[in-house]
């Protein structure tokens, strides 16, 4: 049985819940739930704080799991990315005071607070820079005020946390990161391909549409190159002499352009639907 484990709370835990449900596994009605067995397709979930997600899996205690790539990074546990799956998005970077730093170098022996120091100290040792780590379990933008460090390295989103505290990013982003499909440092565990497969199905869902049009054959090279499909568009001739329906993938944020385009071309009959699940 493969042995999931899943962020139990914050901003990762109900997209990761959300598409396990759309790659057909049960999930947990209710939070205090800990551990949900999914007899059908044998699999177990283990609902664990997110900063612990990297610790089990890389101790191999569960075999796969759902985290951050920050997170992943920052634990420096024995576990690496598998697949990275498209949301919770976000960027870590330095952030001090307005105007008194510009670059990497500036920050040469100053105190850099943050909750992810393996993560900073791990950068820093990458870029030869020498400057002194302040961990803090949360709110490291009042760090700076308080007079507990000189600049801080955190996640960033909107900004606006870090501006309300009078700070401002600089230098080149330290990491990109969301949420991520991670293993252990060994062999694949049995069962991984079945979930990498499903994820993959839905990863793809999320972002293809179908169409569906009825077109004249004189147009229907000017179709095809709008709606190419994953290979080929599916063409099959209608009743009315003359006539195709046609079948085809596109990218759901091409959707309008592609319809409109489609339709002066001469295409009528334009059908949009959802893509549930798909195996490529």
């Amino acid at each position: 049985m493969l042995r999931v484990a899943v962020p139990n709370k914050g901003s990762l835990s109900e997209p990761a819940s959300q598409i396990l449900r759309e790659a057909g596994y049960r999930q947990r009605r209710d939070p205090r739930e800990l551990v949900l067995t999914d007899p059908a397709n044998d699999v177990e979930f283990f609902f664990i704080r997110p900063r612990d997600v990297a610790v089990y899996v890389g101790a191999g205690t569960v075999d796969v799991g759902i985290t951050g790539r920050d997170l992943l990074l920052d634990s420096g546990a024995d576990a690496i990315e598998h697949r990275p799956l498209g949301f919770a998005r976000s960027v870590f970077r330095f952030a001090a005071p307005k105007g008194t730093y510009h670059t990497i170098d500036d920050i040469r022996g100053k105190r850099i607070a943050t909750a992810y120091d393996g993560l900073v100290r791990q950068y820093l040792g990458e870029h030869q820079i020498q400057a002194s780590v302040v961990h803090l379990d949360g709110a490291v933008e009042s760090s700076v005020q308080l007079g507990v460090a000189d600049l801080i390295a955190d996640v960033v989103e909107t900004g606006t946390t870090l501006r309300t505290a009078g700070l401002e990013v600089f230098a080149d982003p330290i990491l990109s990161s969301e949420a991520v499909l991670i293993r252990g440092n060994r062999e694949m565990p049995e069962g991984l391909a079945t979930l990498d497969r499903r994820l993959e199905g839905v990863l793809v869902a999320r972002r293809y549409v179908i169409f569906d049009y009825d077109c004249p054959a004189d147009l229907l090279e000017t179709a095809a190159q709008l709606t190419p499909g994953l290979q080929s568009p599916t063409v099959s001739p209608l009743h009315e002499e003359g006539w195709f329906a046609v079948r085809a993938m596109v990218l759901l944020d091409q959707m309008n352009a592609v319809m409109d385009a489609l339709y002066d071309a001469g295409a009528r009959g334009i059908i949009v639907t959802p893509v549930l699940a798909c195996r490529i």
